[in-house]
Protein backbone atom coordinates (compact mmCIF):
# COMPACT_ATOMS: atom_id res chain seq x y z
CA UNK A 1 0.00 0.00 0.00
CA UNK A 2 2.74 2.24 0.71
CA UNK A 3 4.42 1.77 -2.66
CA UNK A 4 1.08 2.29 -4.16
CA UNK A 5 0.42 5.50 -2.18
CA UNK A 6 4.31 6.73 -3.12
CA UNK A 7 3.08 6.58 -7.18
CA UNK A 8 0.13 8.19 -6.47
CA UNK A 9 1.51 11.02 -4.44
CA UNK A 10 4.83 11.02 -7.41
CA UNK A 11 1.82 11.34 -10.06
CA UNK A 12 -0.11 14.02 -8.51
CA UNK A 13 3.02 16.13 -8.38
CA UNK A 14 3.75 15.85 -12.11
CA UNK A 15 -0.13 16.57 -12.90
CA UNK A 16 0.70 19.50 -10.56
CA UNK A 17 3.53 20.43 -12.62
CA UNK A 18 1.22 20.29 -15.69
CA UNK A 19 -1.37 22.27 -14.16
CA UNK A 20 0.75 25.32 -12.58
CA UNK A 21 1.39 25.54 -16.89
CA UNK A 22 -2.21 25.22 -17.87
CA UNK A 23 -2.94 27.99 -15.42
CA UNK A 24 -0.21 30.57 -16.64
CA UNK A 25 -0.95 29.74 -20.08
CA UNK A 26 -4.70 29.96 -20.37
CA UNK A 27 -4.25 33.12 -18.21
CA UNK A 28 -2.03 34.73 -20.61
CA UNK A 29 -3.75 32.79 -23.61
CA UNK A 30 -1.12 30.89 -24.86
CA UNK A 31 -0.78 28.04 -26.42
CA UNK A 32 -0.08 24.97 -24.00
CA UNK A 33 2.11 23.17 -26.15
CA UNK A 34 4.50 25.88 -27.28
CA UNK A 35 6.67 27.21 -26.76
CA UNK A 36 8.25 24.69 -24.64
CA UNK A 37 8.58 25.21 -20.51
CA UNK A 38 11.06 28.20 -20.47
CA UNK A 39 11.95 30.61 -17.68
CA UNK A 40 9.62 33.79 -17.79
CA UNK A 41 12.68 36.06 -17.02
CA UNK A 42 15.40 35.23 -19.16
CA UNK A 43 12.93 33.09 -21.49
CA UNK A 44 15.64 29.83 -21.20
CA UNK A 45 14.07 26.77 -22.37
CA UNK A 46 14.70 24.94 -19.12
CA UNK A 47 15.97 21.17 -19.01
CA UNK A 48 15.22 18.24 -17.05
CA UNK A 49 16.81 18.96 -14.08
CA UNK A 50 14.80 22.48 -13.50
CA UNK A 51 11.20 20.55 -14.34
CA UNK A 52 11.02 17.87 -11.18
CA UNK A 53 8.40 18.79 -9.31
CA UNK A 54 9.22 20.77 -5.90
CA UNK A 55 12.43 19.06 -5.83
CA UNK A 56 13.99 21.81 -8.97
CA UNK A 57 12.38 24.75 -6.64
CA UNK A 58 14.29 23.57 -3.52
CA UNK A 59 17.25 22.08 -5.13
CA UNK A 60 17.59 26.13 -6.88
CA UNK A 61 16.68 27.51 -3.87
CA UNK A 62 13.55 29.66 -5.68
CA UNK A 63 16.02 30.87 -8.26
CA UNK A 64 16.52 30.31 -11.97
CA UNK A 65 20.02 28.71 -12.24
CA UNK A 66 20.34 30.45 -15.78
CA UNK A 67 19.76 34.18 -14.90
CA UNK A 68 19.27 34.04 -10.96
CA UNK A 69 15.68 35.46 -11.43
CA UNK A 70 13.18 34.79 -8.83
CA UNK A 71 11.10 31.10 -9.32
CA UNK A 72 7.44 32.21 -7.95
CA UNK A 73 6.35 29.85 -5.45
CA UNK A 74 3.19 29.06 -6.30
CA UNK A 75 5.03 26.05 -8.58
CA UNK A 76 5.30 23.66 -5.60
CA UNK A 77 2.54 25.03 -4.11
CA UNK A 78 0.59 23.80 -7.24
CA UNK A 79 2.30 20.78 -7.34
CA UNK A 80 2.02 19.78 -3.58
CA UNK A 81 -1.78 20.77 -3.68
CA UNK A 82 -2.49 18.32 -7.04
CA UNK A 83 -0.71 15.47 -5.17
CA UNK A 84 -2.10 16.07 -2.10
CA UNK A 85 -5.62 16.56 -3.09
CA UNK A 86 -5.72 13.22 -5.56
CA UNK A 87 -4.13 11.09 -2.77
CA UNK A 88 -6.88 12.24 -0.35
CA UNK A 89 -9.38 11.40 -3.24
CA UNK A 90 -7.80 7.75 -4.03
CA UNK A 91 -8.00 7.42 -0.45
CA UNK A 92 -11.25 8.16 -0.10
CA UNK A 93 -13.31 6.33 -2.78
CA UNK A 94 -9.50 4.02 -3.96
CA UNK A 95 -10.09 1.99 -7.48
CA UNK A 96 -13.61 2.35 -8.29
CA UNK A 97 -15.87 3.71 -11.09
CA UNK A 98 -16.25 7.08 -8.60
CA UNK A 99 -12.56 7.99 -9.35
CA UNK A 100 -13.71 8.95 -12.34
CA UNK A 101 -15.95 12.31 -11.67
CA UNK A 102 -13.74 12.72 -8.32
CA UNK A 103 -10.81 13.25 -10.26
CA UNK A 104 -12.79 15.51 -12.86
CA UNK A 105 -13.73 17.92 -9.93
CA UNK A 106 -10.18 17.72 -8.43
CA UNK A 107 -8.93 19.01 -11.47
CA UNK A 108 -10.83 21.38 -11.48
CA UNK A 109 -10.74 22.77 -8.49
CA UNK A 110 -7.10 22.73 -8.83
CA UNK A 111 -6.88 24.63 -11.59
CA UNK A 112 -9.29 27.19 -10.42
CA UNK A 113 -7.25 27.43 -7.33
CA UNK A 114 -4.20 28.75 -9.26
CA UNK A 115 -5.77 30.71 -11.95
CA UNK A 116 -8.03 32.24 -8.87
CA UNK A 117 -4.47 32.94 -6.66
CA UNK A 118 -2.86 34.41 -9.62
CA UNK A 119 -5.78 36.94 -11.09
CA UNK A 120 -8.31 36.34 -9.49
CA UNK A 121 -10.33 34.68 -12.43
CA UNK A 122 -11.70 30.91 -12.74
CA UNK A 123 -11.61 30.64 -16.49
CA UNK A 124 -14.73 28.77 -18.18
CA UNK A 125 -12.33 27.24 -20.79
CA UNK A 126 -11.49 25.21 -17.76
CA UNK A 127 -14.67 24.76 -16.08
CA UNK A 128 -17.22 24.22 -19.39
CA UNK A 129 -15.55 20.88 -20.49
CA UNK A 130 -15.22 19.53 -17.09
CA UNK A 131 -18.38 19.89 -16.28
CA UNK A 132 -19.93 18.29 -19.45
CA UNK A 133 -17.64 15.45 -18.19
CA UNK A 134 -19.27 15.33 -15.00
CA UNK A 135 -22.88 15.73 -16.36
CA UNK A 136 -21.54 12.45 -18.56
CA UNK A 137 -20.13 10.59 -15.67
CA UNK A 138 -23.11 11.12 -13.83
CA UNK A 139 -25.40 9.44 -16.07
CA UNK A 140 -23.71 5.94 -15.24
CA UNK A 141 -21.38 6.79 -11.78
CA UNK A 142 -22.58 7.78 -8.36
CA UNK A 143 -24.86 6.41 -5.50
CA UNK A 144 -27.73 8.51 -6.42
CA UNK A 145 -29.94 8.84 -9.19
CA UNK A 146 -28.89 10.96 -12.58
CA UNK A 147 -31.34 14.04 -11.24
CA UNK A 148 -29.99 14.22 -7.81
CA UNK A 149 -26.63 15.62 -9.02
CA UNK A 150 -28.43 17.86 -11.45
CA UNK A 151 -30.54 19.22 -8.71
CA UNK A 152 -26.94 19.97 -6.78
CA UNK A 153 -25.74 22.04 -9.88
CA UNK A 154 -28.78 23.82 -10.25
CA UNK A 155 -28.52 24.73 -6.26
CA UNK A 156 -24.83 25.36 -6.89
CA UNK A 157 -25.12 28.09 -9.73
CA UNK A 158 -28.82 29.12 -7.96
CA UNK A 159 -27.06 29.96 -4.09
CA UNK A 160 -24.27 31.39 -5.80
CA UNK A 161 -26.04 33.68 -8.10
CA UNK A 162 -28.01 34.90 -5.23
CA UNK A 163 -24.93 36.00 -3.46
CA UNK A 164 -23.33 37.91 -6.09
CA UNK A 165 -27.00 39.78 -6.72
CA UNK A 166 -26.81 40.33 -2.76
CA UNK A 167 -23.24 41.06 -2.71
CA UNK A 168 -23.32 43.42 -5.65
CA UNK A 169 -20.68 41.74 -7.36
CA UNK A 170 -18.87 40.40 -4.75
CA UNK A 171 -18.82 37.15 -6.69
CA UNK A 172 -17.87 36.47 -10.07
CA UNK A 173 -19.26 34.78 -12.66
CA UNK A 174 -16.42 32.41 -12.39
CA UNK A 175 -17.46 31.53 -9.20
CA UNK A 176 -21.29 30.85 -10.53
CA UNK A 177 -20.67 28.14 -12.68
CA UNK A 178 -17.59 26.63 -10.93
CA UNK A 179 -20.34 25.64 -8.12
CA UNK A 180 -22.98 24.75 -10.77
CA UNK A 181 -19.95 22.11 -11.61
CA UNK A 182 -19.58 21.22 -8.18
CA UNK A 183 -23.06 20.83 -7.56
CA UNK A 184 -23.24 18.09 -10.56
CA UNK A 185 -20.44 16.52 -8.16
CA UNK A 186 -21.87 16.50 -5.52
CA UNK A 187 -25.52 16.77 -4.95
CA UNK A 188 -27.24 19.30 -3.85
CA UNK A 189 -26.57 18.30 -0.07
CA UNK A 190 -23.18 17.95 -0.12
CA UNK A 191 -23.13 21.54 -2.54
CA UNK A 192 -24.36 23.11 0.33
CA UNK A 193 -22.51 21.99 3.46
CA UNK A 194 -19.35 22.65 1.06
CA UNK A 195 -20.66 26.40 0.42
CA UNK A 196 -20.61 26.85 4.33
CA UNK A 197 -17.31 25.09 4.96
CA UNK A 198 -15.95 27.43 2.47
CA UNK A 199 -17.34 30.85 3.77
CA UNK A 200 -16.51 29.58 7.24
CA UNK A 201 -13.13 29.29 6.64
CA UNK A 202 -12.79 31.83 4.12
CA UNK A 203 -13.96 34.25 7.08
CA UNK A 204 -11.15 32.95 9.66
CA UNK A 205 -8.27 33.36 6.61
CA UNK A 206 -9.62 36.80 6.04
CA UNK A 207 -9.65 37.66 9.92
CA UNK A 208 -6.19 36.52 10.53
CA UNK A 209 -4.89 38.52 7.32
CA UNK A 210 -6.76 41.79 8.63
CA UNK A 211 -5.16 41.42 11.98
CA UNK A 212 -1.69 40.49 10.53
CA UNK A 213 -1.91 43.36 7.99
CA UNK A 214 -1.68 41.34 5.06
CA UNK A 215 -5.13 41.79 3.91
CA UNK A 216 -7.13 45.40 4.17
CA UNK A 217 -10.83 45.72 4.57
CA UNK A 218 -12.82 45.51 1.31
CA UNK A 219 -9.65 44.04 -0.27
CA UNK A 220 -11.18 41.50 -3.07
CA UNK A 221 -9.55 38.04 -1.73
CA UNK A 222 -9.27 34.96 -3.76
CA UNK A 223 -12.27 32.81 -2.98
CA UNK A 224 -11.10 29.72 -4.98
CA UNK A 225 -8.91 27.67 -1.76
CA UNK A 226 -11.42 27.94 0.07
CA UNK A 227 -14.41 26.66 -2.33
CA UNK A 228 -11.44 23.39 -2.57
CA UNK A 229 -11.20 23.22 0.75
CA UNK A 230 -15.09 22.97 1.75
CA UNK A 231 -15.50 20.71 -1.31
CA UNK A 232 -13.08 18.48 -0.84
CA UNK A 233 -13.94 18.33 3.09
CA UNK A 234 -17.67 17.79 1.84
CA UNK A 235 -16.79 14.93 -0.70
CA UNK A 236 -14.67 13.06 1.53
CA UNK A 237 -16.52 13.59 5.10
CA UNK A 238 -19.63 15.45 4.38
CA UNK A 239 -22.05 12.43 5.39
CA UNK A 240 -20.59 11.82 8.68
CA UNK A 241 -20.56 15.76 9.49
CA UNK A 242 -23.92 15.95 8.59
CA UNK A 243 -24.87 12.48 11.30
CA UNK A 244 -22.89 14.30 13.71
CA UNK A 245 -24.83 17.84 13.49
CA UNK A 246 -28.21 15.59 13.21
CA UNK A 247 -27.19 14.20 16.34
CA UNK A 248 -26.34 17.17 18.70
CA UNK A 249 -29.62 19.02 17.36
CA UNK A 250 -31.73 15.48 17.68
Amino acid sequence: MFLIDSLVFIYGLILGSFFNVVAIRLLNKQSLAFPPSHCVHCQHRLQALDLIPVFSYLFLKGKCRYCNGLISPLYPFGELLTAISICFIYKKVGLSLELIPSLLLTVLLVISVLTDIRKQLILDIVTFPILGGLVISRLFIGTEPFWYYMLGGLVGFTLLLFIAIVSKGGMGGGDIKLYATIGVALGPMLTIMSLVLASFVGAIAGLLLMLTGKLKRRQPMAFGPFIMVGSLISYGYGKVIWNWYMSIFL
